[in-house]
């Protein structure tokens, strides 16, 4: 299924996310032909499944005499909600720095949620454009292509 083509003012950013790793591009071109370039990588730590991080098994809880047994804490969503404000923190860096005027922000649905939590008022006034796919695995050549 084809995109919609997005308008990529010049000098806008490009925000490519997944739970993992980040890519800040820049628009060295103009709304309709765009030319990309990457600006910042970011890339979370290691994060090996929640199976592999936790204690113990999860805990009980005892509430007017009843009980209850505790959820296990699930620590790779913790560490990609982690990630997802670190990158949010860098975009708000970028803006405070060069007086960013735009920014458009492709990632998957669920990142694409925590990244809306976790941007300031500031940065979400930037947003033109929100596009819910993965492309973070793509070479940046193919994620210009998709977006024009």
């Amino acid at each position: 299924m084809a995109m919609t083509p997005v308008k990529i003012p010049h000098h806008a950013r490009v925000l490519v996310a997944d739970g993992r790793k980040a890519l800040v591009l820049r628009n060295e071109g103009g709304p309709f032909n765009p030319n990309l370039t990457v600006e910042h990588v970011l890339e979370a730590p290691d994060n090996p499944p929640t199976s592999e991080q936790g204690s113990d098994e999860p805990g009980r809880t005892r509430t007017q005499g009843r009980r209850s047994a505790v959820g296990q804490t699930d620590w790779h969503a913790a560490a990609e909600a982690a990630f997802a404000s670190d990158v949010a923190e860098e975009i708000d860096q970028i803006r405070a720095r060069e007086d960013l005027k735009a920014l458009i922000v492709v990632a998957p649905p669920k990142m694409l949620a925590t990244l809306r939590e976790c941007f300031t008022e500031a940065v979400r006034k930037l947003i033109v454009a929100e596009i819910d796919k993965d492309l973070t695995k793509q070479p940046v050549s193919e994620i210009q292509r998709r977006l024009s």
